[in-house]
């Protein structure tokens, strides 16, 4: 089985978000099953040299957008066994940064071509192309429609996978035309119109031969208008095409027992964890203390987190006794509520703005608790690593993280987190409550951490997961 994954980010090359693990980890998960998994990514001037370095020129030609005629370059590296193609255009790609430009549909526009083309000239020629978010999505669309005839990309299967709903590369009618050479035809029915504009993912969840995204909740919610995004009517004409498949996460990456940003090493020992609790207390300038509890949040800082119920109740949870540490930038808003809490109270919040791996990762390992009370969470990677490095979930029952966290029951004694239905501040607030009275019960809170260290957080069962998938497609195709 040959699978081509086309996607805008990847580790160890270039990461902005989630979206960079899955496409970094997933396909060594896959290859470990029998299949054999390439990478297709922009060459982004942001690519550190050390690994732009490791890659060969397999190729160079001329592709049309618009009305001009570009260049794209074809590169090749092996990179820790998995191989990557890089499409490289400098005009379009080499800037500071992925996303936010103003001409991003036509560097997208000009990427799913280029991924097309790119069929002519390498020397892999997979069954599937797994496309991922928006900016991936017009290559199923250009496979069904433009490349449908042509020999190098005749009977290649598609995958698309949602990382997001909200995000979908909607550009205006016009622009969309031009840039895909393309009359109205472009935007019947069949095509990529949404609401007067063209959507980039509506050409995947249109054209790929099955659709996918990042939890079972999630696939049910955006089915639904509350979580449809305007798209709950193709997703409900197409639901027997979705599937729900959990992201997992690079175990061998996130370990707390080998991870050199941490003090101490640990896996299941809670006094050796809260030995790293004590040296983040110290390093950011907190009281060191095992019996205060410590809340972390690694996260961007926008109202898709939850950050506004945070905001309501913020002064009760403090008055819990509770540290608070947070990573994180975003919204200007957000950032400056937690700027004035920390000046404020500084023996008991502190605010780092921006993003720090290290610090991350020690914020894991030295939090008690994480938090995370999302509005709306696909999948969610930060409560899997927080699970990992036994830090101890508080979130909305949304999503990833309602496939991933189960409330404690102390009835039953089952239950890794703590969990709140209705997204409302004061059930956060009982919530957070809940879980600082538990932390109080020694007993009673390393039982809570012992489920949670049998959860797989690994992508093992994912990956099974998609090898049935393809199997299926490939069976489907077989057949017809």
């Amino acid at each position: 089985m040959k699978l081509l994954f086309a996607a805008s980010e990847a580790v160890p090359l270039v990461k902005t978000g989630g979206l960079a693990d899955v496409v970094g980890s997933l396909p060594k998960a896959l290859q470990a099953r029998g299949a054999e998994v390439c990478v297709i990514l922009p060459k982004y001037g942001v690519i550190p040299e050390t690994w732009i370095s490791r890659f060969e020129t397999v190729a160079t030609f001329m592709l049309r957008v618009g009305w001009r005629d570009q260049y794209c370059g074809l590169l090749k590296a092996d990179i820790d066994g998995v191989v990557y193609y890089l499409i490289d255009n400098e005009y379009y790609f080499k800037r500071g940064g992925l996303y936010g430009y103003g001409d991003d549909a036509e560097r997208f526009v000009f990427f799913s071509i280029a991924v097309a083309e790119a069929l002519y000239h390498m020397d892999f020629r997979p069954d599937i192309i797994h496309c991922h978010d928006w900016q991936t999505g017009l290559i199923p669309f250009l496979l069904k429609t433009r490349y449908v005839h042509d020999p190098a990309a005749r009977d290649i299967a598609t995958v698309y996978t949602i990382h997001n709903l909200r995000y979908q590369g909607v550009f205006g009618k016009e622009l969309m035309k031009d840039l895909l050479n393309a009359g109205d035809e472009l935007f019947g029915m069949e095509g990529i119109e949404f609401y007067g504009a063209g959507s980039c993912m509506k050409g995947g969840l249109q054209y790929a031969d099955k659709l996918t995204t990042v939890s079972p909740t999630y696939a049910e919610e955006i089915q639904t208008e509350t979580y449809g995004e305007k798209l709950e009517g193709l997703l409900r004409s197409r639901s027997s095409d979705l599937v729900g498949i959990v992201n997992g996460i690079d175990i061998d990456s996130f370990d707390p027992m080998n991870d050199p940003a941490l003090e101490i090493p640990y896996r299941g020992s809670l006094s050796r964890k809260r030995k790293n609790k004590l040296a983040l207390q110290q390093e950011l300038g907190l009281e060191q203390s095992e019996q205060i509890p410590l809340m972390g949040i690694v996260s961007r800082l926008v109202d898709q987190k939850g950050f506004d119920l945070v905001e309501a109740v913020l002064e009760q949870i403090l008055q819990e006794g509770v540290q608070l540490v947070v990573l994180g930038s975003g919204d200007w808003h957000f950032e400056q509520l937690f700027r004035r809490v920390a000046e404020k109270r500084p023996n008991q919040v502190v605010a780092w703005f921006g993003f720090n791996d290290a610090l991350a990762r020690r914020i894991y390992a030295g939090s008690d608790m994480y938090l995370m009370p999302s509005q709306f969470e696909p999948c969610g990677l930060s409560q899997l690593i927080a699970l990992r490095y036994r830090s101890v979930p508080i979130v909305r029952e949304t999503g990833g993280l309602k496939d991933t966290v189960m409330a404690y029951n102390e009835s039953t004694g089952e239950g890794n987190g703590f969990s709140f239905t209705n997204y409302n501040a004061h059930d956060l607030l009982f919530t957070v409550q809940r879980a600082v009275s538990f932390y109080r019960d020694e007993p009673t809170w390393q039982k809570i951490i012992a489920n949670g260290a049998k959860d797989d957080c690994s992508w093992n069962k994912s990956a099974k997961s998609y090898m049935g998938l393809y199997s299926e497609i490939l069976s489907n195709r077989k057949e017809t």
